[in-house]
């Protein structure tokens, strides 16, 4: 199913159509009907990677353990204003889904989700963090090139990301975007939030450019296919200037015995461990 040797030496994998159809449609009628019972009136926090990471507010930061919605920049006029219907407004629900939705609980631990961290070395994975993404037709933003142990440290470091294609994902509608071993250069750039504090910093640590289209891979793959990447792994996505979504789910799971960073912006103390 998943070739070790190979995602080690690469910092990805891909398995193309591996969930069934029944089980993408158990999770976006979920996430249909969390965006129906948004109060979008309440919360209009923007979900933006063009702002340096400065936008993030306690709305965001409290979102580790709630289900929150957070929407499109282009969503919203120069007023504040929507610029489209509600259910096309929502860029990301996060980042408990697991923890408070059912459905969501039942997708991620499947055993087929399991099967594939043991194969590549992990012992005891557990999930610190979900979203469901849309990627809104024709206002879906640019996810800027980064590497999510920015934002998500373990020591050591044993985080990895799971991304579900929910939808068929191409360069037009915004697939992701990888370097092939890119998890073998240092890390650029820390997100930092010091304990107390209301927002997070990011630093940068390495000046080294990020990838190119020479140096990057563009992963177009079916609905159901699954995308298991390293912590350390650049990889970015394109603005959906498209008139369809690229709708997916993304996990991120560490080993239970790794430190998590107490500068990390995502912390648990009320719902904890969450075994896959």
């Amino acid at each position: 199913m998943i070739d070790r040797e190979r995602f080690e030496r690469d910092g990805f994998a891909v398995l193309p159509a591996l969930i069934p159809t029944t089980q993408l449609d158990t999770i976006r009628q979920a996430a249909q009907d969390i965006v129906a019972a948004f109060d979008i009136d309440r919360h209009r926090t923007v979900f933006s990677t063009a702002d340096g990471d400065s936008g993030r507010d306690r709305y965001f930061m409290e979102s580790a353990e709630n289900v929150s919605c957070f929407l499109e920049a282009d969503a919203l006029d120069d007023q504040g204003g929507l610029t489209k219907p509600k259910h096309l407004s929502i860029n990301k629900i996060g980042h408990a889904l697991h923890d408070l939705v059912p459905a969501f609980s039942a997708f991620c631990r499947q055993a087929v989700l399991r099967d594939i961290l043991k194969r590549v070395g992990y012992r005891a994975p557990v999930l610190w963090q979900s979203m469901y993404i849309f990627k809104q037709p024709q206002i879906g933003g640019e996810v800027r090139w980064h590497q999510d142990a920015s934002y998500l440290m373990t020591t050591p470091a044993s985080v990895s990301g799971i991304w579900v294609a929910v939808e068929d994902a191409h360069k037009g509608n915004g697939c992701l975007w990888v370097q092939p071993g890119g998890h073998h250069t240092p890390l650029r750039e820390i997100y930092e939030v010091a304990p107390g504090q209301p927002r997070g910093r990011l630093h940068t640590l390495a000046d080294m450019p990020w990838p190119t289209e020479n140096d990057a891979l563009a992963l177009e793959v079916p609905a159901g296919s699954v995308v298991l990447f390293s912590d350390h792994l650049p990889h970015y996505s394109s603005h959906n200037h498209s008139d369809r979504s690229r709708q997916a789910f993304t996990m991120h799971v560490a080993e239970r015995d790794a430190v998590w960073s107490g500068n990390n912006w995502l912390q648990r103390p009320t719902l904890g461990y969450f075994p896959i």
